[in-house]
């Protein structure tokens, strides 16, 4: 027989979750859902599984148990299906969330679960399928040895790859990713701001810069991280991270302290890359410490 999965919490993560859990070949049990009509949503996109309004009736049945609700709640989630016994024993449990540990889900030990956390490092706007926004990706897992059996067998599935995790490192992982994603799109709110304090049209600043960042991206790809490092810092060219300081303060001061600090970060990595003397080092770090 088909093991068989639940889904709780059927919105844009869970809907994806059921079609592609699917075309793996596992089989839908059951969905509960906030509003009663994702829930639906979700087993129709899946081709069955009960709808249900108790979480504990949508996975006394499952082999695989799928929290995909808010990360709020997915703690409570857990522990009442634990107080119902809603989860039978041997079943895995996987929450999808990029920052919480699967330590959270411990109660459903009690059932005699396997507790874990499967979290696909990609965005999700809306649900997706047939296309498959998993392939590629990765998937990070953690947690009981069979819950990472089952994580990595799934990634397979999926053709993400898998990434096992420390527990203890589930908290920094989803930070790195947010640095790489989210505070991306800050850089280039900055980047964009600046080239619009020059006159540029708003409407033509990301024209200017998209083709700049994607060369840098391929460097990075192509050359790892240190190497990629390109510009005055990497130059020890301090006139122009001088000049850079007095141009800003003067147009956007508010934006000074940003570009400062990014300056600093990046000292280490032109001292890395062996291109830049001591002294000019020093000298930069001053500029880039200067109040």
């Amino acid at each position: 027989m088909k093991a068989t999965f639940a889904i709780l919490g059927c919105g844009k993560v869970g809907v994806t979750l059921a079609w592609h859990l699917v075309n793996i070949g596992l089989a839908p049990a059951g969905f509960a859902s906030r509003r009663s009509a994702s829930a639906h949503a979700a087993a129709e996109t899946a081709g069955g599984g009960r709808v249900c309004r108790e979480a504990g009736e949508a996975t006394k049945d499952a082999d695989i148990v799928f929290i995909t609700t808010p990360d709020d709640v997915i703690q409570s989630v857990a522990e009442g299906l634990a107080g119902r016994k809603g989860v039978k024993r041997g079943a895995v449990v996987l929450h999808c969330s990029g920052v919480l540990p699967s330590t959270i889900l411990a109660d459903l030990r009690r059932c005699g679960a396997h507790i874990g956390s499967l979290h696909p490092l990609q965005s999700f706007a809306a649900p997706t399928f047939p296309a498959n926004p998993f392939q590629g990706i990765v998937m990070a897992g953690e947690g009981d040895d069979a819950a990472l059996a089952l994580g990595r067998e799934i990634a397979s599935g999926f053709q993400a790859v898998f990434l096992p995790i420390e527990t203890a490192h589930k908290t920094l992982y989803h930070a790195a990713a947010v640095v790489a994603s989210n505070y991306l799109v800050t850089l280039m709110a900055a980047a964009t701001r600046m080239l619009e304090g020059c006159g540029i049209a708003s409407e033509d600043t990301l024209k200017v810069l998209l083709p700049l960042v994607r060369g840098t991206l391929n460097n990075i790809e192509n050359r790892g991280v240190a190497a990629a490092l390109t510009g005055p810092i990497a130059r020890g060219d301090l006139d122009t991270v001088e000049a850079h300081c007095r141009k800003i303060g003067e147009a956007l001061p508010d934006m000074l302290p940003f570009y400062q600090l990014l300056g600093q970060y990046t000292l280490p990595l032109a001292k890395a890359g062996g291109g830049v003397d001591t002294a000019t080092l020093r000298a930069l770090e001053e500029v880039l410490t200067k109040t």
